[in-house]
């Protein structure tokens, strides 16, 4: 475990950090124009939680996590859509407690499931994700466009 971890709501000021990892995590440099006016659009929306996890000297974890309402569930379901854990500070348990974060306010609006989709390339994360109590039950197939 870290000592002195904080876990807080997103702000705009964590915009570099994000912005920052997720291009680690996608392996390519994103458009930091459209970038930014979707962060701004999805940290105001009521229905995203965006949590971040840090110590007294810095940003360590973030997760991304979205609700929506669909009919094949009639209810509430939720989705991770990105979760980040800088390298030298994985496998200490932020991911856990941001998890539990997640479930906290899953219980707390009555979501029926928490999904997360991960790429194929990243193998280590089905353990990561089976070790955090999701079960492989889908398969996602998608077509860029």
């Amino acid at each position: 475990m870290t000592s002195n971890l904080q876990i807080r709501k997103v702000e705009n000021k964590d915009l570099d950090f994000i912005y920052k990892s997720i291009c680690e995590l996608e392996n390519e440099e994103l458009d930091f124009k459209v970038f930014k006016e979707i962060f701004n659009e999805n940290i105001s929306n009521p229905n995203n939680l965006y949590l971040i996890a840090e110590n007294e000297n810095e940003v360590l974890s973030f997760i991304t996590f979205h609700t929506q309402n669909l009919l094949h569930h009639c209810r509430l379901v939720g989705e991770i859509q990105e979760f980040f854990i800088e390298k030298n500070h994985r496998g200490k348990g932020i991911g856990r407690q941001l998890i539990e974060k997640i479930m906290q306010f899953s219980e707390a609006n009555n979501l029926k499931s928490i999904e997360v989709t991960t790429n194929r390339r990243r193998v280590e994360n089905v353990l990561i994700y089976e070790n955090l109590c999701f079960t492989l039950s889908h398969n996602k197939f998608t077509i860029y466009v």
